[in-house]
């Protein structure tokens, strides 16, 4: 076979791929994997604009319009913000307790101190997420 067959015909060999035998269970399995992964893109999205909304609502309203009293309905929705804010303490400090970490208090840091320990939480749930990807990858 000279060079001048040869070329074309490895071309045609390797033209088009054979169907493997388990090609259905590759693409069921892939198509699960997806959907999984925006299952929780969608769920991480979704509390990252429910947390959004609020703070946006609570700055919307909170704002003092040029009266002394300020906002009625500003006021009545900052105090169920507040006792909101005040149980979901209540439940951390609980847990926390029940942890043996009872004399740990986040309401006396200063708000440099929670952005240090938010912004470990977040590069920690980063890198266990960069670890599933590398897992699953």
């Amino acid at each position: 076979m000279s060079a001048d067959e040869f070329d074309p015909f490895v071309e045609r060999l390797f033209a088009r791929t054979p169907p493997m035998p388990d090609a259905v269970l590759f693409n069921a399995e892939v198509e699960q994997r997806l959907q999984k992964g925006s299952r929780v893109r969608f769920l991480a999205l979704g509390l990252a604009g429910v947390i959004g909304g609020a703070v946006a609502v609570r700055e919307t309203v909170s704002v003092n319009i040029g009266s002394s009293d300020g906002i009625v309905a500003g006021n009545a929705l900052g105090q169920g913000i507040r006792s909101a804010s005040l149980s979901t303490q209540g439940v951390v400090q609980s847990g926390l307790d029940q942890l043996g970490l009872a004399n740990l208090e986040l309401g006396s840091m200063g708000g440099m101190q929670m952005f240090w320990i938010a912004a470990g939480a977040l590069i920690a749930v980063a890198a266990a997420g960069v670890m599933r990807l590398s897992q699953d990858i």
